[in-house]
């Protein structure tokens, strides 16, 4: 498993794992959620593509599993759903908790 790989998984554990905890609800809003993270993948994901299409930046060979989808590496497209998933999990949790300290 690439660095990269491993990364996100971590990043992901806790969040993922804690979003089926049933009075939180994080997944009333699925279809939301879903649409959401198409939206952020398709525009930075396309912005991605393009920046390193033209050089501004790449991905080094070591810390990717070389697996890739119109010129970028697996692990930078689920980096565009991950981390948003994360940050948006983290926000509904902190209104779900705010709500229970009032």
């Amino acid at each position: 498993m690439s660095k990269y790989l491993l990364l996100l998984a971590g990043s992901l554990l806790f969040p993922l794992g804690l979003s089926f905890y049933p009075p939180l609800k994080f997944w009333r809003n699925f279809k939301a959620l879903l649409a959401t993270l198409s939206i952020i993948t398709l525009i930075f994901g396309s912005w991605d593509v393009f920046a390193a299409w033209r050089g501004h930046w790449y991905f080094d060979s070591r810390g990717i599993c070389g697996l890739k989808i119109i010129n970028l590496p697996v692990e930078e497209w689920l980096f565009f759903m991950v981390i948003p998933f994360c940050c948006i999990f983290t926000w509904e949790a902190l209104k779900f908790i705010k709500a229970k300290l009032k």
